[in-house]
């Protein structure tokens, strides 16, 4: 990284200063840039420190930083000092635009040096300029005729991005739906690579690529981010990752490193090949066994496998199998010397098919450290292999060939070992600056009926009811189900004179927007919205959750899991998930300094358990504590009152 080497020459002061004194220092700099002057935050700068000894010596550090701590600058810029081409990995779309769009710019103004980014996303994001180009020739869509999503319109549209975008990036295209930008992507299991596509060189995801290995620092979703740790040869090599929001790294690295099988799968196998062979007779055939597999799976969904495919099953997949091997030496018999675009749809219906027969191989049979199960819709269900535990696929490749900094607001207690971090790996928690004891109010309704116990629902609509009043509407409700936020919803906004927005009434970011730019409205919504979600200000001074959030107990995964570890399994298994997901819920309360207001529990349990509640507790901001009703409503009044 040129524009680091050059800052850290520029700033030493003497041979003996070290890239962790010169972190330090440029943080200073870079944070005085900021509204206000930028004030001088311990946690931010004792992370910072960390961060750069980790980069220094090629090392590990996990660091718990609060709410407020200005993490992503406190990374950030001893990357920049440190002269390492680092791939920041993060969770959610608004961190990512956060990083692109705000703090890498305003470090590279604030040290004057030229900081090389690029933000790199999975292949199916950009068009596909072959695909595009298959689709335009093809007669059916010439005449006007919808052909899987596409019709004349919608191709007209497409070029005339492909022709003024410099990304060919889907997010900034409007308008076109699913199914028709299916048709014109490719996946990572589907694409032949530039060499074999007479497209290659034109190649929107090749140029995205391109920009990635010539960037200092890359910015990509957590997900592609595990897909190239399980199998490799995605990213550009790289010396340090950066792992932000690292609390679902477990999660997110055990769906990536899965297989799974689908009807819809097969279906696309089989269209792609009719795509090719116009009347394939194996395509028939397969598409006659994904209908098997449907009927197969359905009876299994929800169910763990844990002795393998049963009989009647393992026959099914061993008729598929042989099925998309007879597909696959149709494939074989298409001339080489064919015209070039069905060349390029040979390849990559081959690619998709033998990708097929790989996961096959592997579902076949029961594998001790996977869990095998059927998940999804009754329409489509899933075949689905997870690792029990992801610390050895993440020990041996990626933390033996690089450093990296794990980072998060709520991190695991045991975290270096669920991650397969080495035994050198140093934990850092810098705290929050926020104060929470001044600011928060937590609220334990104690004398609800328990979550099981006939009148709970009534009882706790009748306390959202209640602690919605008091805070003039600005409630953001947080539930563990659908159901009961479909319940509270309908109760609720009948009985209340603030909007009431609940989650599938519209995309989450028009939700959002509406939420934010209407201060006295509420949002019910459900786990999806428990992180993630920045509502700085008036607009949320009462945060509500319904009941302590956790796991689901026929959870396939967890189960294994928990039979696993054996009797610990509660405290093992399903303790720290229900912690660190309420400290994530509890937390869209403070976002600032300025911010005001309570969290409401809606569970007794965190009042009354002996066995759990002083764990929950501690995972949780040092907010003042109560579990008189009245105390939470006169804040929440005065607040009102300020208003």
């Amino acid at each position: 990284m040129v524009g680091g080497l050059r800052l850290l020459a520029t700033h030493e002061s003497s041979p003996a200063m070290n890239i962790t004194e010169t972190a330090v220092e440029l943080l200073a700099e870079v944070t005085s840039g900021l509204p206000g002057g930028g004030e001088q935050r311990s946690g931010q700068v004792e992370m910072a420190a960390a961060v750069a000894d980790a980069l220094a010596s090629d090392g590990h550090v996990v660091v718990q930083a609060g709410t407020g701590t200005g993490k992503s600058l406190a990374y950030l810029v001893p990357i920049v000092v440190s002269g390492q081409k680092v791939v920041v990995a993060t969770a959610t779309k608004a961190l990512q635009d956060q990083l692109a769009g705000k703090d890498l710019p305003l470090v590279s103004s604030r040290l004057s040096a030229p900081i090389e980014f690029a933000v790199l996303k999975g292949r199916s994001n950009y068009l596909c300029l072959q695909r595009l180009s298959e689709a335009e020739s093809d007669q059916t869509l010439r005449v006007g005729l919808d052909h899987d999503g596409l019709d004349e319109q919608s191709l007209k549209k497409l070029r005339s991005f492909a022709d003024r975008s410099a990304t060919g990036d889907r997010s900034e295209l409007a308008d076109i739906g699913d199914r028709a930008w299916q048709q014109v992507s490719v996946g990572r299991q589907e694409c032949p690579g530039a060499a074999r596509c007479s497209a290659g060189e034109e190649c929107f995801a090749e140029r995205a690529w391109r920009r990635a290995a010539a960037a200092d620092v890359l910015i990509v979703n957590l997900h592609l981010y595990a897909i190239d740790v399980a199998v490799g040869g995605i990213l550009p090599e790289h010396d340090t990752v950066i792992i932000d929001e690292a609390h679902q790294l477990e999660d997110v690295m055990a769906d990536a490193a899965g297989r799974y099988l689908s009807p819809a799968r097969l279906a696309t196998a089989a269209s792609a090949v009719r795509a090719v062979v116009a009347d394939s007779a194996a395509s028939a055939k397969v598409s006659d066994a994904a209908e098997a597999l449907r009927e197969g799976l359905g009876p299994l969904v929800g169910r763990r496998l844990p002795d393998g495919p049963p009989a009647d099953l393992g026959s099914t997949l061993d008729l598929v199998a042989g099925r998309l091997s007879d597909l696959l030496a149709e494939l074989r018999g298409v001339p080489t010397d064919a015209p070039s675009d069905v060349s390029n749809r040979t390849v990559r219906a081959r690619q998709l098919v033998t990708s097929l027969l790989d996961d096959i191989g592997f579902l076949r049979w029961a594998v001790d450290d996977e869990v095998l199960w059927v998940d999804g819709p009754a329409h489509n269900p899933s075949l689905v292999s997870t690792p029990l535990a992801i610390n050895k696929i993440l020990s041996e490749n990626l933390w033996s060939q690089r450093g990296g900094v794990l980072t998060s607001a709520t991190m695991p207690a045991d975290a270096a070992s669920q991650f397969g971090l080495p035994d050198s790996t140093v934990e850092v928690d810098v705290g929050s600056p926020f104060d929470y004891e001044s600011n928060a109010l937590l609220y334990c309704a104690a004398d609800l009926p328990g979550p099981r116990k006939p009148g709970h629902r009534e009882a706790q609509h009748r306390e959202i009811e209640s602690l919605i009043n008091a805070a003039g509407g600005r409630t953001l409700a947080l539930f563990t189900s659908w159901a009961a936020m479909t319940e509270a919803s309908a109760r609720i906004s009948s009985r209340v004179p603030w909007p009431v927005l609940t989650q599938g009434e519209g995309s989450k970011a028009q939700l959002l927007k509406e939420f934010t730019e209407n201060e006295e409205a509420c949002l019910f919504a459900t786990m999806s919205y428990w992180q993630g979600i920045d509502a700085v200000g008036s607009t949320c001074s009462l945060v509500i959750i319904d009941r302590l959030p956790f796991p689901r107990p026929d959870d396939p995964v967890l189960s294994a899991r928990r039979e696993r570890v054996g009797p610990n399994a509660f405290g093992t298994v399903d303790l720290p998930r229900a912690a660190i997901m309420l400290a994530q819920g509890a937390g869209r309360l403070i976002r600032s300094a300025t911010d005001c207001g309570v969290v409401a529990v809606l569970d007794p349990r965190l009042a009354h358990s002996r066995n759990y509640r002083w764990r929950l507790l501690a995972a949780l901001p040092p907010m003042r504590r109560t579990k008189d009703r009245s105390e939470a409503e006169s804040l929440l009044l005065a607040l009102q009152a300020q208003r």
